[in-house]
């Protein structure tokens, strides 16, 4: 047992909470599908810890600027599954706005994607 003087915490240790208890075990949104490149704005940037968890407040005040997830999830050194449920939760909450996509852009064909690859491989 430690005494009272000892610290008993280890920084190499990491957080004392899971990120998944941040998010109470969902790896997964539930609705909204966000990849790495989706434009996400709070709408209510005010609302930082007066009711929401303070996670949840850290996502909106550092989305006061459209970020990418892949940004936010940096910034808030959380894991990007648990950076996409909060994100998710605040969306459903109207806290937050996102923008998938770029209009609709369809894949390129085999054919295309044979001839890059071709390329890449001369250089």
């Amino acid at each position: 047992m430690a005494s009272r003087g000892e610290v008993w915490f280890d920084d190499a240790a990491g957080p004392l909470v899971r990120p998944y208890a941040l998010t109470r075990g969902r790896t997964k949104a539930r609705r909204h599908d966000l990849d790495l490149v989706t434009l996400v704005v709070s709408l209510q940037p005010e609302v930082h810890g007066k009711i929401v968890e303070p996670e949840y407040a850290g996502v909106l005040w550092i989305c006061e600027h459209p970020l990418s997830v892949a940004e936010v999830a940096a910034k808030v050194d959380l894991p990007l599954c648990v950076v996409k449920v909060i994100l998710s939760d605040l969306i459903e909450r109207h806290y937050v706005i996102y923008r998938t996509g770029w209009g609709s852009v369809s894949s390129p064909d085999m054919d295309t994607m044979q001839k890059v690859l071709d390329g890449i491989r001369k250089l």
